[in-house]
């Protein structure tokens, strides 16, 4: 059963799908795509467990008024309207990562797991990049620059699909005239407004004991791989997974495997947590 909603936070009416019953799994989206990316895991998860998923402020199909606003407070405000104040499991990629992490550290009570997927965290070391990556940056910039936002988008499918290392073009067929679809209409959309969500992330994930998976591509950014590893290791109930052969954007580019590993962790999860018995 699909169930399709406009959640209400802020000046945002943010466009939600629900996808079966049972236990609520909330789905945080990459800032290059929206809620699309993650349907395959939704129809999975939805086969015995509540998934939701929600399209953030200037992504898909989610109408809002510019503000300066809070991404945890939007996603409590889709807890509260579609899981009925049961405590969720979240899966965030990206910077859906970094709101599931934010989170967790701002709402312990109501997060039993956490699985995610190359995600940024607050307060993480700037990166360094490989000349040839500073290349790739420079070019989008000027692209960005000239409002060449076609451009912008290529540009964006090689460092995120493709892997910045990876040969360009590596990823073809619907995944990535989706990604180009999805990358689209954000690049397009007008400013939402500045975070309000400053928590300092990086330096307190150790506080954060429910049980997660983190998981990353092996193509992806040399200091996201890294990064990712760090968390899996300071999280103190963490588990971390390397996939080979993929980018930032593993639940595009292999949507089997990653729904194997949610699923999987899943059901150890739920085996031990009454909360959600």
């Amino acid at each position: 059963m699909h169930r399709r909603s406009h959640v209400a936070s802020g000046r945002a009416l943010l466009a939600t799908q629900v996808v079966g019953q049972g236990h609520p799994v909330v789905f945080l989206h990459a800032n290059v795509c929206d809620s699309r990316m993650l349907r395959a895991q939704l129809e999975a998860v939805g086969i015995g467990n509540m998934a939701i998923a929600y399209d953030r402020r200037g992504f898909g199909e989610t109408r809002f008024e510019k503000e300066d606003f809070s991404p945890v407070a939007d996603l409590m405000a889709v807890m509260d309207a579609m899981a009925t104040g049961k405590p969720v499991i979240l899966v965030g990629c990206s910077r859906g990562g970094k709101i599931a992490i934010d989170a967790a550290l701002l709402h312990p009570s109501r997060i039993v797991g956490l699985v995610l997927v190359a995600p940024s965290v607050g307060g993480a070391p700037k990166p360094v990049y490989s000349p040839a990556i500073k290349e790739m940056l420079a070019q989008q910039k000027a692209a960005e620059d000239a409002g060449e936002l076609d451009q912008v988008n290529a540009i964006k499918a090689r460092l995120w699909l493709d892997g910045p290392l990876a040969p360009e073009g590596r990823v073809t067929g619907q995944a990535r005239q989706l990604f180009l679809d999805m990358n689209g209409i954000a690049l397009r959309s007008p400013p939402a407004g500045s975070s309000l969500d400053v928590t300092p992330a990086f330096s307190r994930l150790a506080e954060i004991g429910v049980p997660s998976l983190v998981v990353w591509g092996d193509l992806d950014f040399p200091h996201i791989q890294d990064r990712s590893r760090h968390i899996a290791k300071e999280m103190p109930n963490a588990t971390g997974c390397e996939l080979a052969g993929t980018a930032h954007l593993p639940s595009l580019e292999q949507p089997a495997a990653v729904t194997g590993l949610l699923l999987s962790f899943m059901e150890r999860l739920l085996g031990r947590h009454s909360p959600l018995a």
